[in-house]
């Protein structure tokens, strides 16, 4: 059975890229958030087996979406995207949870290697 995965990015040309790597993989896309509020309900109502969750978003950031899905669910599996590697926002997403980072522009080989890697723990 296909890991079902949730893609969050305020991006859509992102969260086709993600999409398109991922469904060549066999991946099933539970579905997609363009930022943290939507995140998080989006999280909520189709539990997915693992999360891609961008961490610079409007309305709620990505550190924050991953604060309220690991207080709702503390086994959530997610992974965070971001463009910018700045140790701050590392550090804060791997207290408040994160499983492991996927740095943009993204590489297919480097997001399909940390999403195995994250689905088997």
């Amino acid at each position: 059975m296909a890991l079902k995965v949730m893609i969050v990015d305020d991006s859509l040309f992102m969260r086709k890229m993600l999409r398109d790597i991922l469904v060549e993989e066999g991946y099933e896309i539970a579905d997609e958030a363009s930022d943290g509020v939507e995140a998080v309900a989006k999280y909520k109502e189709c539990l997915p087996d693992l999360v891609t969750l961008d961490i610079v978003m409007p309305n709620k950031t990505g550190i924050e979406a991953l604060q309220e899905i690991m207080a709702y669910d503390a086994g959530a599996r997610v992974v965070m995207c971001s463009a910018i590697g700045q140790e701050a926002l590392t550090a804060a997403a791997t207290e408040a949870g994160a499983k492991a980072f996927i740095l943009k522009p993204f590489n297919p080989e480097l997001v399909t290697r940390v999403l195995r890697e994250v689905a088997q723990g």
